[in-house]
C-alpha cells in the first residue's frame, strides 16, 4: 500500500463516520418532533436511522449525547438566521416589510427545523442545553434592544428592554401556534403574527421608518 493510500484511508473513515453522525442526528430530529425528548429512546432513533443499536452507540454513548449534539448545531444556525434577521434597517423601508422581512426569516428556520422548538421548549432537556439556550436567549434580545434603540433613541433602557422581551414573547407565542397549523391556515398565523408585531410597535416607532434618510446639503 503506497503512502498516499495509507493517508487516504483515515479521512475516508472520517468521511464515513461524520454522514453515519448526520444520518443519526436527522432521524433524532424526527423522533424528537414526534414523541418529545423525554419518550424518545436510542432504539427508536437507531430504528429511524435504519441502523442497529449497536452502530447508534459506536458515535453516542446515550439519548443526552445525541440532543446535546443536536441541540448545538441548531443553535449555531440559529444564531446565522437571527444575525441576518435583526441586521440594521434601512430608514426608507417601512416598518411592516421590517417586521416581516425578521418573522419570515425566523419562521423559515422553525418550519425547516420544527425539532428546534421541540427540543429548546419541552420538558426534561438536558441541562447543557438549557443553559445553551439560555444563553442564545440573552443574545437575542440584545440584538433586538440593539435594532429598536435605532428606532426609538430617547427610549428609556428600561423601557427598550421591555419592548424587546414583549416583541420576543410576542414572536415564541405566534410560533407556537403556527407551527401548529400546515399550509394556509399555517400562512394565515403567519400573517397574523406580522401584524400584532406590527401595530405593537407602530405606536411607538412613529414616522421613523419608512422615510429615506435625507441627502446632505451642499455647502
Amino acid at each position: 500500500m503506497s503512502a498516499n493510500q495509507e493517508k487516504e484511508q483515515p479521512r475516508r473513515r472520517q468521511a464515513r463516520g461524520e454522514r453515519r453522525i448526520a444520518q443519526l442526528l436527522e432521524a433524532a430530529a424526527a423522533v424528537f418532533t414526534t414523541t418529545g425528548y423525554t419518550a424518545a429512546s436510542t432504539n427508536a432513533i437507531a430504528r429511524e436511522a435504519g441502523v442497529s443499536p449497536g452502530t447508534l452507540y459506536q458515535f453516542f454513548p446515550n439519548k443526552e449525547a445525541i440532543a446535546i449534539e443536536l441541540g448545538e448545531r441548531l443553535m449555531r444556525e440559529m444564531r446565522e438566521a437571527y444575525g441576518e434577521a435583526l441586521a440594521p434597517v434601512d430608514p426608507a423601508t417601512p416598518l411592516e416589510e421590517a417586521v416581516g422581512a425578521a418573522v419570515d426569516r425566523f419562521i423559515a428556520f422553525n418550519c425547516e427545523h420544527p425539532v428546534f422548538f421541540a427540543l429548546m421548549h419541552g420538558p426534561d432537556i438536558p441541562g447543557r442545553i438549557t443553559e445553551e439556550h439560555d444563553a442564545l436567549h440573552a443574545t437575542l434580545l440584545s440584538r433586538i434592544e440593539g435594532l429598536l434603540s435605532s428606532f426609538l433613541p430617547d427610549a428609556a433602557p428600561a423601557d427598550l428592554a421591555r419592548t424587546s422581551h414583549m416583541c420576543l414573547g410576542l414572536y415564541k407565542a405566534g410560533l407556537e401556534l403556527v407551527l401548529a397549523h400546515e399550509g394556509a391556515e399555517r400562512d394565515a398565523y403567519v400573517q397574523e403574527l406580522k401584524h400584532a408585531l406590527t401595530r405593537y410597535l407602530g405606536p411607538l416607532v412613529g414616522d421613523r421608518l419608512g422615510h429615506p434618510t435625507p441627502a446632505p446639503t451642499a455647502t
